[in-house]
């Protein structure tokens, strides 16, 4: 994996490539693989991101030569390099006391609760019965307590709201229906104690055709909180001739009632193009679990072809922009009653 980041991608140069995408791929990527890890690793990515005590910290999925995952912190001052990567994994399944974690824990998504004083980690843990949503905290990336499986499978996704809701805690997460033809939504919940969730809602619906996030949509980052409302990243996996290929997409919820979409991208603003995207363990994916907003900055961690962690850079005002001006507003809000009425 370690010689990705120098291929020959399509107009003859290396490293940068100029798209119309909202996103731009830092040059260093993939800024981690598993040539680069301190113990044996298959595959490191979809590495969750926070900032804690000046530093970037990542909390990375590992995938073992068993085919199993586990979660390990890495450490840069800059967030690009020089990472330092703790030596044994940091938090490992315990099918012991939970079983649900028996084939391994993976995605994990990270958000700091000021009322707690800690982070939430919402990742999937996984068993014979499929993925699940469960739930630990931590003040600082060394111990965690585990809250447990908190939804029921088949069901992953899954982040939280950095703070209550009128009261209450909410997350948003992508349970998948047992009849495939219904499709996969992003759905929000809420707990008035993290433990026990009710209250469930469709916030995004995948669209049906041949729109590019037709079918089967998931939460990617956590919900950013904005001046205009919660910047929501998502991707879509679509299934073609070649394979799945994963992009994604933006909406836009009110601040005030989350389970409102103000607005949602028409277009795809990120999909894969990079030789360390298109080519490793599962090609054509771009899947970003961890974000992080310094003033007008973003630096967005993604997995590529779940293979190598990577970064790329945006800018928040940018990416407001570009929603305030999609043509989505009468159109979402048409579909969404269409697709109400069709369930009632």
């Amino acid at each position: 994996m370690s010689d990705r980041k120098s291929c020959v991608v399509p107009n003859g140069q290396k490293g940068l490539v100029s798209t119309g995408e909202l996103f731009t791929r830092h040059s260093a990527s993939p800024i981690l693989t598993a040539d680069a890890w301190p113990y044996p690793a298959h595959a490191v990515f979809n590495a969750a991101a926070a900032q804690v005590n000046g530093e970037t910290l990542l909390l990375v999925r590992v995938e073992d030569y068993r085919g199993l995952s586990h979660l390990t912190v890495a450490r840069s001052k800059n967030g690009v390099d020089q990472w330092r990567i703790d030596a044994e994994p940091t938090f490992p399944p315990s099918p012991d006391k939970f079983p649900e974690e028996i084939w391994g824990i993976e995605d994990p998504r990270v958000t700091w609760h000021e009322e707690l004083k800690c982070w939430s980690v919402v990742y999937a843990a996984y068993s014979h019965y499929g993925p699940l949503v469960s739930l630990a905290t931590t003040e600082d990336f060394v111990t965690f307590k585990r809250l447990g499986a908190v939804l029921p499978p088949e069901d992953k996704d899954a982040a939280l709201f950095p703070h209550r809701m009128n009261g209450r805690w909410a997350m948003l997460h992508r349970p998948v229906p047992a009849n495939s033809r219904i499709g996969a939504h992003i759905w929000m919940s809420y707990s008035p104690d993290l433990i026990h969730w009710g209250g469930h809602k469709i916030v995004l619906s995948a669209r049906e055709g041949g729109w590019w996030d037709a079918h089967k949509i998931g939460l990617s980052a956590p919900p950013l909180e904005t001046p205009k409302g919660w910047l929501v990243l998502y991707h879509r996996v679509r299934n073609t001739a070649a394979g799945c290929i994963y992009r994604l997409g933006l909406a836009l919820l009110s601040l005030q009632d989350p389970s409102q979409v103000l607005q949602r991208s028409e277009e795809w603003i990120f999909g894969p193009r990079e030789c360390y995207e298109t080519t490793g363990d599962v090609g054509n994916v771009v899947f970003p679990c961890g974000w992080i907003l310094q003033g007008d900055d973003i630096r967005l961690y993604y997995g590529g072809a779940d293979s190598c962690v990577c970064l790329a850079t945006g800018k928040l005002s940018d990416l407001l922009d570009w929603l305030e001006h999609q043509p989505q507003g009468r159109s979402y809000r048409h579909m969404m009653d269409r697709l109400a009425s069709r369930r009632t």
